[in-house]
């Protein structure tokens, strides 16, 4: 069993390795080749255009929301408290980093709960890995989201990962079937979510009837977990060679998004994955994902000083409002899964 030391040296490793240029997949996400459509004469003023999006029973100032990231140790603390100081300011949604600690350590609590107290206007969504739904009681794994009052629940899948982490559990079988128990008991919406590499076509159709409210596709294009596994062993390592040999494994988001377009689904569609802009994300609203989201952008912004948060979230919130306004949408909801304003190769 990992020990702290073990899981806050992970951790660390993990927020040093995904800032590396080397953590990110040399294959594009796809969205360079997505084309909003111009309107030449938006029969609308901009100043008039709205970017809000009624989402869990909440109106956010934005379809944008920060995806999950870190937590647990030291330094996650000064992390997270930024983001989520900027999403109470800005009225944006928070996914946390994975809770896994949590369910065996009251102390590991404690770093949520003095946030939320903090910014007690933070929307939060939880996240656990799904090999934790084979290991704990979905009662457990529900009191980590109930703890902080998340609004819904991240449940991140992440094979390739585990299997090149030297810590980690690769071990899926049963997975589909613990999901459907816990999305079932859960009073919240279940959201299942990849780490980078997307979805394929068959597995969309599997999750059909699975009781979630959602699938974040969160495809291949950018931060690369099973690169980041990689460069935490040693350059004579079996992980560090093996990961290298995968370092552009995955589905892209954009392949991963119109997947989900080939399979009649019962689920709603998120959809992150390299991206980068708030152009990115019109595309992605304009091809059916009803969220978006970031989190490379944001976290390099956190790390460096010189920068400033509130300005990435005003650029991001600007040049969203400024697709809208020159694809002639007044409106997020005119926006989504608009097949007039959108072209693809």
């Amino acid at each position: 069993m990992e020990t702290d030391a073990q899981f806050e040296s992970r951790k660390k490793d993990h927020v040093r390795i995904a800032l590396m240029p080397e953590a990110q997949a040399s294959v594009s996400n796809g969205l360079d080749e997505v084309r909003l459509i111009h309107e030449a004469l938006p029969d609308i003023s901009f100043n008039d255009v709205n970017i809000t999006k009624k989402v869990f029973g909440h109106r956010f100032n934005s379809p944008i929301f920060v995806s999950s990231m870190t937590g647990g140790y030291d330094n996650s603390f000064y992390i997270n408290s930024k983001l989520a100081e900027m999403c109470a300011s800005k009225n944006w949604l928070l996914g946390t980093g994975s809770q896994r600690k949590e369910l065996d350590s009251v102390e590991a609590q404690k770093e949520w709960k003095l946030i939320t107290a903090q910014n007690p206007k933070l929307k939060l969504v939880s996240n656990i890995g799904i090999t934790q739904l084979l290991q704990y009681r979905p009662k457990e794994i529900l009191k980590i989201a109930e703890n902080i009052k998340s609004l819904a629940l991240f449940v991140h899948t992440n094979p390739l990962q585990e299997a090149l982490q030297k810590e980690g559990t690769p071990n899926f079988k049963g997975a589909l079937n613990a999901l459907k128990v816990l999305a079932k008991a859960s009073p919240i919406p279940v959201i299942l979510k990849e780490v980078g590499c997307g979805f394929s076509t068959e597995t969309l159709a599997r999750l059909n009837n699975c009781g979630l409210y959602a699938v974040d596709v969160s495809g291949l294009g950018g931060t690369h977990w099973g690169r980041i596994e990689g460069l935490r062993n040693q350059s004579e390592d079996i992980r560090f060679k093996s990961a290298i040999t995968f370092k552009n494994w995955g589905i892209s988001t954009k392949q991963s998004l119109l997947n989900t377009k080939k399979v009649p689904i019962t689920y709603k569609v998120w959809s992150s994955g390299g991206v980068r802009n708030g152009l990115d994300a019109a595309k992605l609203i304009a091809m059916g994902s009803e969220m978006v989201g970031m989190a490379k952008p944001i976290l390099e912004c956190v790390m460096n000083p010189n920068e400033k948060l509130d300005m990435l979230f005003d650029q991001l919130e600007y040049e969203l409002k400024l697709s809208l306004f020159v694809t002639g949408c007044k409106s997020i909801d005119e926006l989504f899964d608009n097949k007039k304003v959108v072209e693809w190769t």
